[in-house]
């Protein structure tokens, strides 16, 4: 064996480690549900739905709104506009014709970035629990009473649930969900979770703080800010949404790859909480850091190395290695490689995080998002 063979076996046992003591310690706890202790409530909500030219699926939206399972007399719809089309004229006229969720919109004179609009949503939120939804998502019916229940425990003052139906069939982005609905549950139950979801958070009123007005990670900060103020913030998979995603492995780009640079980010300002706050600091962040900054780096050394060593030892046929690669990920990208697309979805989890940090790296990233007319064709 060569030596860039050596230092690529080295480089794959090490990236290993955190994972082969993630299964360890899962299969140790067996971690079940939301660790929340539970309890019926009906507290009044306030709905944050941030919208941006929704004119094609606003009202969709709205009518997923009012299947919930929840007295809408204890409901605001707060929601906060920087379209250019007729978006706010359709929700006005749409709520007009209902006595309750009451409306409060908010008209942005012009477009900032997600956060500091929801800000101002947060801001005029009157109630005692605050649940921010997006507008291409569908929630559960039961979703509402799901969250209060969680929020009903006085230790938790955040909860986030899980892309149970992933519209448009991506079974890559389904593999990755599966995946991440068991880490997510484990440090849970160790103590907190890192990430919250954006088709659907719940947060005690009182424990809301403002975002960085240039968070590309807006959900997952504040959830990260109330833990660092001394409550829990939990998934629960009983709370279920909807959201399309792709398999392609170039249209996933646009979706992960800004997801990624929020995320990183948002570790590395927050890096003074490593070792702190019990098992959130201790464990929970340090997995997360290793996941998102570390381990990308590990897999792109380690196929470099690879690579290297097979065109070392074998000439031209090295270039199998790459091949192979290739063709791993075009199988993947249409949902073709059976029992190891998770596998595929971490590996695209790890290209996403990968191409964030050069990203990052080089100055890029704003707090605007993307319309991705695809997507929002598989929510119509």
């Amino acid at each position: 064996m060569n030596r860039l063979a050596k230092a690529a076996a080295v480089v794959v046992a090490v990236a290993a480690i955190p994972y082969l003591a993630f299964l360890a310690l899962y299969g140790l706890i067996r971690p079940d549900g939301s660790p929340a202790e539970k309890q019926a409530t009906e507290p009044t909500v306030s709905i944050i739905l941030p919208t941006y030219n929704e004119a094609d699926i606003i009202q969709k939206k709205l009518d997923d709104l009012f299947e919930l399972d929840y007295p809408m007399e204890k409901v605001e719809l707060v929601v906060v506009d920087s379209s250019d089309d007729e978006t706010p004229d359709l929700i006005r006229e749409y709520l007009a014709d209902h006595e309750a969720p009451s409306l409060n919109l908010i008209k942005e004179k012009e477009r900032r970035g997600l956060a500091p609009a929801l800000n101002d949503a947060y801001a005029a939120a009157k109630h005692e629990m605050v649940v921010k939804t997006d507008c291409d998502s569908f929630v559960a019916n039961d979703a509402l009473r799901v969250a209060a229940a969680n929020l009903a425990d006085p230790e938790v003052a955040a909860v986030t649930g899980q892309n149970a139906d992933v519209l448009g069939g991506s079974e890559v982005e389904e593999g990755y969900r599966g995946v991440q609905a068991h880490v997510q549950t484990l440090e849970s139950h160790l103590d907190s979770t890192l990430i919250f979801h954006g088709p659907f958070s719940a947060f005690e009123n009182d424990a809301i703080v403002p975002l960085d007005p240039n968070s590309l990670a807006d959900d997952t900060e504040l959830a990260l800010k109330i833990r660092r103020n001394g409550k829990r913030v939990v998934f629960d998979p009983e709370i279920r949404y909807s959201e399309a995603s792709h398999s392609d492995f170039k249209k996933r780009r646009l979706q992960k790859d800004r997801r990624g640079m929020g995320l990183i980010r948002l570790l590395f300002q927050h890096r003074d909480a490593l070792g702190k706050y019990g098992n959130y600091g201790g464990f929970v962040l340090p997995f997360n850091w290793w996941f998102m900054i570390v381990s990308p780096w590990l897999v792109a050394l380690g196929i470099g190395l690879l690579t290297g060593a097979a065109l070392v030892a074998t000439g031209p046929f090295g270039l199998a290695v790459p091949g192979a690669l290739a063709a791993f990920v075009r199988l993947g990208g249409n949902d073709r490689l059976g029992p190891l697309q998770p596998l595929y979805a971490i590996f695209d989890a790890q290209v996403s995080l990968f191409r964030a940090s050069l990203e990052l790296l080089r100055g890029e990233g704003d707090g605007t998002w993307e319309i991705d007319e695809e997507l929002r064709e598989a929510f119509e």
